[in-house]
């Protein structure tokens, strides 16, 4: 836990799962660049001698009485510096949602100060001051834009933030496609703000919808995959075509008979639990992820694929949380190794933890991933044995079984 220092008080804020080992704070300086704009902007409004186009939004002012939104706060930092104005918050992570209700609870803050959606739920009808917040994947700006774009108006305040390396030219031009004229900041601390003034509805009404969610077809050199029509929603890894490190974790995963529960932690796409339950249709699958676009992909591609005779169930969700200790049978993990921008092995590790929790006494753990990553070790200290079951230049494929 660390304290960040607003314009409207001290926050005492942490990430989601706090972790007593974690020196990954909650915000950066993207998101206190934007709140000093934000305070500063009334503040500055009559002041005639800046010039430039940041000095400009500023002096334009912003009227935070009005409905706010604030889009891809990564930890609630944003949301929990501006609840005074009841603002609404629209993120596709779970943990988000969870970071920014347990931020509140820790300052004191009344949870109800904050709505929270989701990226699946339908926006608010009017938006007075849209917050942004640039996420990795354009395509989840592109489809974030789409929906929002109804509930803007001419008056509406936009400021999108990010760090230098994650604003683009591809970023801007998304906003100015589907909002209106687009400008930036300068850099401070390596942090930039974009300025959008939303044009006239009819304008934008151009952009009426997004292209997501897509589909492709499973090449048929991809084991047990091939075939497969999977549908991804914006944001998902690697949305428009089969990514390596899955297509190889397809070409050898377990071949497996009989009634037994599979879990396809960190789903995705869903595409692997989908490939187990084609290949074995008395399995009962559970598709586990914290993204709730991951969770709505994994279970279009469910059914498109597997007889609805056989149900699955989805879960938006942190980890294995919600599974009954030793009910599972089979657990399939391709973990990520980046949390934002920041290379951490902190969510694979509490992966397999759960995975072990999860698991009945000779239940399995297969995971795939990078060689250089040595997750053999971390399942080695967990489970006490781990095997390699495919490897090639790139990638293995380790098993770990509860003893």
């Amino acid at each position: 836990m660390n304290r960040l220092t607003t314009p409207w008080g001290d926050l005492d804020l942490a990430r989601f799962p706090e972790q007593p080992r974690d020196t990954l704070r909650a915000w950066d300086a993207a998101d206190e660049y934007l709140l000093r704009h934000l305070a500063e902007a009334e503040a500055a409004a009559a002041d005639d001698t800046a010039t430039g186009a940041e000095a400009a939004a500023v002096r334009a002012g912003v009227d935070l009485s009005g409905n706010v939104v604030v889009v891809g706060d990564r930890w609630g930092a944003l949301a929990t510096a501006l609840a005074a104005y009841l603002p609404v918050q629209i993120t596709d992570s779970y943990l988000a949602q969870r970071a920014t209700h347990a931020n509140l609870l820790r300052n004191g803050i009344d949870t109800d100060a904050v709505r929270l959606l989701s990226a699946r739920d339908t926006p608010p009808e009017r938006i007075d001051v849209l917050l942004i917040r640039v996420p990795k994947s354009l395509s989840l700006l592109e489809d974030q834009l789409h929906r929002l774009a109804p509930a803007v108006h001419r008056g509406t305040t936009v400021v999108g933030t990010g760090k230098v390396t994650e604003i683009h030219t591809s970023t801007l031009r998304l906003f100015e496609q589907i909002l209106g004229p687009t400008r930036t900041s300068l850099a401070v601390k390596k942090a930039r703000l974009i300025f959008c003034a939303p044009a006239a509805e009819h304008a934008r009404s151009r952009a009426t919808a997004g292209a997501w969610p897509i589909s492709y077809t499973v090449p048929e050199d991809a084991g047990a995959g091939s075939g497969l029509t999977v549908v991804n929603h914006a944001g998902i890894f690697c949305a428009e075509r089969l990514d390596i490190g899955t297509r190889f974790f397809l070409r050898n995963l377990p071949e497996r008979r009989g009634p037994e529960h599979v879990v396809d932690l960190g789903c995705g796409n869903g595409v692997l639990g989908t490939a187990v339950a084609v290949a074995n249709p008395e399995a009962r699958l559970t598709f586990i992820d914290e993204s709730f676009s991951a969770v709505a992909s994994a279970e279009a591609t469910y059914a498109k694929n597997v007889d609805t005779a056989n149900p699955a169930r989805f879960v938006v969700g942190d980890g294995l949380a919600t599974v009954a200790a030793g009910s599972a049978d089979l657990v399939l993990n391709n973990p990520p190794f980046h949390s934002h921008q920041a290379t951490t092995d902190a969510t694979a590790f509490r992966m397999f933890t759960g995975s072990r929790e999860a698991l009945r006494p000779g239940g399995q753990l297969w995971v795939v991933g990078n060689r250089h990553l040595g997750y053999h070790t971390r399942l080695r200290r967990l489970f006490g044995n781990c095997d390699v079951m495919a490897s090639d230049p790139k990638f293995v494929v380790l098993r770990a079984v509860r003893r």
